[in-house]
């Protein structure tokens, strides 16, 4: 139902702004335009004076009167039909960057085109968009952030490409440039942050076709994944904030989602990025639980670059955010894998053998690691198994000197006192004591938490260099020379503990027995036996012995001597 506009009479707020375009209040509208839940009071001549499209629907409607259109799916919705119907009343308004996009798939969606009347709406939006928003990086930027609401009519009308190729080209000169146009010199990063990942994302593939360099583009990338995934990807310290997010929420799926987009748009450039920022991309993934792909692609450009870490790079990886408890520590173990399989394939490629030499790379990483294992031992949760795991990841050649291993040991023994023997033993089988300094040694002999054959090894080493005669070795750690003697006199010792207790035992034995027997021989006569035949005849035959006066004739020794004639005592076993 038409409305008539009264003189000095209020109407609605719809109505009440179409009133200001109508020159004439005495002359009554004719339609009622629906744009959603908004209604506008019109004239039908005004409309289709610039709208082909208004027009066609009057001629081919078969109401006798169209009283009321429905444009609800007009692009840009009530607020730019509004800017759209002032056009055709002649009221001026202000063409922006932020409407232009709009406006200019209004115009096209109410066929306001210049084949239809000249200087129309089509017209007026395309000179702005040539001349003004795309004349700059910012007015490309905020035009295809509009488009985001425009799709598929803005991709159709090739608003959104020619965006795209205006960022491109205008994010390559300020690259280029010998000079930055604006401080801070990646000002344009901050200014890419603002678009959707996808539109982002296109950005980033037509700076790669333009050759922009992989430090332009990782720059973007981490300034995107700083303001979108902040809360994750900023929060490094491990004491922030409390996850209580589900990880089903929708919040996490849009985060996991955006994060699997980015790792997608990391260039090839392996090194562009600085490692603490992977790490904390990585740790991002195992939280919101993304895909294998995305980890593993995160983990392998990690493992690439793993001379960089520090500690508390691995650290970021091995916390929750909140600091409280253990991620899975299985990417920290594929992180050094992948790293010590590329040192071993150079070694090969270089001629090398990998297992006797050690790239300072990867002494640099022993290292860390091995400082690491002492940050981790602390966790009452952490198993043998895992610590060990990680430890032996390391080829003993990269250890030169393993102090910063026996101390990691040392904190887990300390943080496990709960551990037996053979539990102590295992976790110090990935240490070699023989590389240990005189000063560590000297701990370890005295530290009463290692089991007893660290210890012996740790003393016996020292022996063995006093026995040799060799110096002090304060500044000759390397002790591989000496294994198999000391490994041989170890067992050596072992063995001889083994038959000291046989014997000891067997003492034992014969003492018993006899204590047993001395009732028996207690209860005979001890008196003078008298002499018997078969005793005279012995004595008769001894002095007939056909040796008598030969070295071994013993017929002029007295027998009142008192001479010991008992058998000497069996040496076999002694080991005195």
């Amino acid at each position: 139902m038409a409305t008539p506009l009264r003189s000095n009479s209020r109407l609605s707020t719809a109505m009440e702004r179409t009133g200001q375009w109508v020159f004439s209040q005495e002359i009554p509208t004719d339609v009622i335009v629906e744009v959603g839940e908004a209604n506008f009071n019109l004239h039908k001549f005004m409309l289709v004076a610039k709208s082909n499209y208004i027009r066609k629907l009057i001629m081919e409607t078969n109401e006798a009167d169209l009283t009321r259109i429905n444009l609800s799916e007009i692009p840009g919705g009530p607020e730019i039909f509004e800017k759209a119907a002032k056009f055709c009343y002649g009221v001026n308004f202000e063409i922006t960057v932020h409407n232009v996009a709009a406006l200019r798939c209004a115009a096209e969606y109410l066929q306001m085109t210049d084949k239809y009347c000249d200087n129309n709406l089509a017209g007026r939006t395309e000179d702005f968009l040539s001349q003004v928003a795309l004349s700059s990086l910012s007015g490309a930027v905020v035009v295809l952030k509009s488009c985001e609401d425009l799709l598929p009519m803005a991709e159709e009308l090739k608003i959104v490409q020619r965006c795209i190729d205006v960022a491109s080209a205008r994010v390559r000169a300020c690259n280029e440039a010998s000079f930055p146009c604006r401080t801070p010199p990646n000002w344009w990063t901050e200014e890419l942050s603002i678009l959707d990942v996808e539109l982002f994302g296109r950005i980033i593939g037509a700076m790669k076709q333009r050759g922009a360099k992989p430090l332009a583009i990782a720059t973007a990338l981490i300034t995107y994944a700083e303001r979108w995934l902040r809360d994750l990807v900023r929060d490094h310290s491990g004491n922030g904030i409390k996850c209580s997010e589900p990880i089903d929420s929708d919040l996490r799926i849009q985060q996991r989602e955006l994060l699997e987009s980015i790792v997608h748009l990391l260039p090839a450039e392996k090194a562009a990025f600085p490692i603490h920022f992977l790490c904390c991309l990585l740790r991002c993934a195992i939280f919101l639980k993304a895909s294998s792909a995305c980890r593993n692609e995160v983990e392998k450009r990690i493992s690439l670059i793993l001379e960089h870490v520090t500690v508390d790079d691995l650290l970021v990886l091995s916390f929750t955010y909140d600091g409280e408890r253990l991620f899975d520590l299985d990417s920290v173990r594929r992180i050094i894998s992948g790293f010590v399989e590329k040192e071993k394939s150079m070694a090969v490629f270089n001629g090398g053998d990998f297992r006797e030499v050690s790239s300072s790379a990867m002494q640099r990483v022993a290292k860390t690691v091995d400082a690491y294992l002492a940050e981790i031992a602390t966790v009452v949760e952490l198993s043998i198994s895992k610590f060990n795991g990680i430890a032996s990841l390391v080829p003993k050649g990269a250890r030169k000197v393993e102090d910063d291993l026996y101390r990691a040991i040392d904190i887990y023994l300390k943080s496990h006192p709960n551990l037996d023997e053979i539990e102590r033993e295992k976790v110090c089988s990935s240490m070699d004591p023989l590389k240990l300094s005189y000063e560590a040694r000297v701990h370890a002999s005295q530290n009463k938490r290692l089991p007893v054959q660290i210890v012996l090894h740790a003393l016996y080493y020292d022996q063995l260099k006093l026995r040799s005669g060799g110096a002090d070795d304060r500044n000759q750690p390397d002790a591989v020379t000496t294994r198999n003697q000391l490994q041989a006199d170890v067992s050596l010792v072992k063995e001889n503990e083994a038959l000291r207790t046989e014997l000891l035992k067997m003492k034992m034995y014969i003492s018993d027995m006899q204590k047993n027997n001395q009732a028996g021989t207690s209860s005979k006569s001890i008196g003078t036996r008298k002499p018997t035949f078969f005793s005279s005849m012995s004595k008769t035959l001894g002095k007939l012995n056909p040796f008598r006066h030969g070295s071994k004739d013993t017929s002029h020794i007295d027998d009142n001597l008192g001479v010991d004639v008992t058998k000497p005592r069996r040496r076999r076993f002694s080991i005195s």
